[in-house]
């Protein structure tokens, strides 16, 4: 008879969020906590300020900035001439390729995209910006889904998050309302802290 009550109790009680550990030493992390970046593996590596500063010759520390680029300058036809299938897509200069690299994020994951030089130097040309992307940790982050013309410099890790919302929200052929209602979500967080950025 005791034990009714205290099985009643036990479903009021909340579940523990998962705790964040840094993946070098293990420490406790924060919610908002840094990442680091292998260039060779192109993993992330959630990181306590100890291994950001320790590893950081092996390691490249991700920056935090976003930045909306509101007059960027990128017509359709120049985006065609990309061949890129979807119209979401990040590029970075990849260290071990010596190039910039685009990738589009799908159900399956990141794919790459077949990026020819000359088509990103005159992007290049037209928003010098872009010259100033660290390399590997930072992109420049496009989203012309529909009638949007959204175009931001981002950490690397940002775009493997919409990777990943991308992966686990996508249902059938073209999606379904929950994952096109977590982009729309995830562009008005990058909105916020890019405006957040300026302050």
């Amino acid at each position: 008879m005791a034990q009714a009550p205290i099985a009643a109790l036990r479903t009021l009680i909340r579940p523990r969020e998962p705790e964040e550990r840094c993946d070098t030493c293990g420490a406790a992390l924060g919610k908002e906590h840094g990442h680091t970046f292998d260039p060779a593996s192109r993993l992330i590596r959630c990181a306590c300020e100890s291994c950001e500063i320790l590893y950081s010759t092996v390691y490249r520390t991700i920056p935090r900035r976003v930045k909306t680029l509101e007059n960027f300058v990128l017509s359709d036809a120049q985006w065609d001439d990309l061949m890129i299938p979807i119209s979401l897509a990040f590029f970075s200069y990849v260290t071990p390729l010596m190039k910039v690299v685009a990738q589009y994020p799908g159900p399956a994951g990141a794919a790459e995209s077949l990026l020819r030089l000359n088509a990103w130097e005159e992007i290049c040309e037209a928003n010098p910006e872009l010259r100033d992307l660290q390399p590997d940790v930072e992109a420049l982050l496009v989203n012309r889904v529909g009638a949007a013309r959204h175009y931001f410099i981002v950490p690397i890790d940002e775009c493997y998050k919409l990777v990943g919302l991308i992966r686990l929200h996508w249902r059938g052929l073209s999606g379904g309302a929950v994952v096109w209602g977590e982009i729309g979500r995830f562009f008005d967080e990058l909105r916020r802290k890019g405006d957040e950025c300026l302050r």
